[in-house]
């Protein structure tokens, strides 16, 4: 078991939002779905993007750069690379599908706390 640490405030993320924080040296994403908040690596494991850039839908987060898709509740692959056909192919020949690392998340008193 990690260390919780503070990542932010429950009252400045609204339903539906995500915002990038800095923990520990780390670009982490906060995302808010109804009551549920989530935490995971900010950048995409396909190419880097900013995922707090991209689209959050329920709870799944939309990379801005080539639309790949990760579940937030742990971090599967819901879509590697926007797209069908040969491009889409050969991006995972080069660049195989890898889960987002996510982490557990704790709200406490208004506080987000994150287990690293």
């Amino acid at each position: 078991m990690g260390s919780l640490i503070e990542a932010g405030n429950s009252s400045e993320l609204q339903d539906g939002a995500m915002k990038e924080v800095l923990v520990q040296g780390r670009e982490i994403l906060l995302a808010r779905v109804g009551d549920k908040y989530y935490a995971a690596d900010n950048r995409c494991p396909h190419m880097g993007g900013k995922l707090s850039r991209g689209k959050l839908e329920a709870a799944v987060v939309t990379c801005p750069l080539h639309g790949s898709q990760f579940d937030l509740n742990d971090g599967r692959v819901v879509r590697w690379l926007k797209g069908t056909g040969v491009i889409s192919a050969i991006g995972k020949i080069f660049k195989s599908p890898r889960q987002l690392t996510t982490y557990k998340v704790k709200v406490e008193k208004e506080k987000i706390l994150i287990e690293i």
